[in-house]
């Protein structure tokens, strides 16, 4: 029993995040809310999956770490789903996930240029284009009858301050749910005015297992292979963090084979999301403080955990209560969210030396450029749909940008960047 609560310990302090990454794509990419709850489920299954890959030390680097949908991704999975159609979507995600599983013998080496001068001007880039969603769901939703009215706004920003108060005069646990109790408490609001429809919950089975292509097949495009691969590998630097905080929580040494096995059992992840349709995956870094504060360190906890994702991934009618909570609700989430994105980038900035004006230079280019694309798409329209991979796409060419600039400046010296240069 004491295992069991564990578990479910483990599996609520990932779900909010979880479960709010489909919800977001799902309205984004105009998807029905019996279709939203398919990959609220969806994603809650192959987070168990995701997970066991990892967990299990025969494939994975055998810690007791969570595998959930990262945050990194929802900016890029709405702009090729919007701009390309799902089956590109998946296509990216499933071709970006074997070239993951390909270089995770050899990405230990290939992280000399990724520094966080170039992982967090990146991450930027990703936080700040995630805001125009955020703020479109405030007001209701880009195109809906009531876009912007007052009801909408008042309910957005009412969640938000719903979890701002939560976050401050809460701690531990409940801190860590803040904004899943925000959206909760959002709801119930909006529900006295009309807002909630349970539909899609009365409609929805009880039991109903994954199924592979349920929406689209594969479609390849080269620009979009290449923004998920991109994700894929701040994805993996982030997952280095984790592997090194609980090897050294669990007191389990591990090396530079066990490492590239938890990359590898990532782009598996990856590869089996897209087949069912779900996201891509990284370590869930709020599940670290868990493994320290319990003091249980076993992996059978995360075995439970898997278990109860797996069950619950199995349960469309969970699925579908996530799919009640109003867009402008959501809308308030988004912005502590993807603000969090943001200031997320912003911290693994802060690693560098900001003494050094060449630094400045990289992240004031990179982001500028990959903000200007992303804002003004058109202004470079005339080079062609042969070069629009890296033309309209801003998260690539701010990336290509960034890791450029690195190594005009810095080379592949990664002291030149850090705080600790004389």
């Amino acid at each position: 029993m004491k295992n069991l609560l564990l578990s479910l310990q483990h599996l609520l302090a990932m779900y909010a995040g979880a479960i709010i990454v489909p919800i977001i794509v799902g309205h984004a990419l105009g998807f029905s809310a019996q279709e939203t709850a398919y990959l609220v489920s969806v994603d809650i299954f192959m987070c168990g999956v995701a997970t066991f890959l990892q967990v299990y030390k025969g494939i994975g680097i055998g810690l007791p770490v969570v595998l959930g949908c990262t945050f990194t991704a929802v900016t890029p999975m709405i702009m090729v789903g919007s701009k390309h159609g799902i089956d590109v979507l998946y296509g990216s995600l499933f071709a970006s996930g074997i070239i993951i599983v390909l270089i995770s013998p050899f990405f230990s080496y290939l992280v000399k240029i990724f520094p966080p001068v170039v992982t967090g001007s990146v991450v930027t880039i990703i936080g700040i284009t995630l805001m125009p969603v955020a703020m479109n769901n405030l007001a209701g939703g880009q195109g809906s009858k009531d876009y912007g009215a007052p009801i909408n706004i008042s309910l957005g920003l009412i969640t938000l301050i719903i979890i701002l108060v939560i976050h401050r005069l809460s701690s531990g646990f409940i801190r860590s749910i803040a904004i899943l109790l925000g959206l909760v408490i959002g709801t119930m609001i909006a529900s006295f005015f009309g807002l909630v429809n349970l539909g899609a919950v009365h409609e929805s089975n009880w039991f109903e297992l994954p199924k592979p292509f349920r929406f689209a097949g594969f479609k390849f495009e080269l620009g979009s292979i290449l923004l998920f691969v991109i994700v894929g590998i701040v994805s993996l630097i982030e997952s280095t963090g984790v592997y090194s905080a609980l090897s050294e929580i669990t007191k389990t040494k591990i090396d530079r084979k066990d490492i590239s096995k938890g990359y590898r059992a990532e782009g598996i992840a990856i590869v089996l999301g897209s087949i069912f349709n779900a996201f891509p995956y990284t370590a869930y870094s709020q599940n670290v403080g868990l493994v320290s504060l319990s003091g249980v360190k076993s992996n059978k906890v995360m075995y439970g955990m898997v278990g109860l994702l797996l069950l619950c991934g199995s349960i469309p009618k969970l699925g579908a209560i996530a799919t009640i909570i109003p867009t402008s609700v959501l809308g308030g989430a988004m912005i502590a969210m993807f603000g969090m994105v943001m200031a997320y980038g912003v911290k693994m900035l802060g690693a560098i030396d900001f003494t050094r004006q060449d630094n400045l230079l990289i992240i004031a280019v990179s982001v500028g450029i990959g903000l200007g694309i992303t804002t003004v798409p058109e202004a470079f329209s005339k080079f062609g749909s042969d070069y629009e991979w890296l033309t309209q796409n801003g998260i690539v060419i701010g990336t290509f940008t960034a890791i450029i600039l690195n190594l005009f400046f810095n080379g592949l010296n990664d002291k030149q960047n850090s705080k600790n240069v004389k």
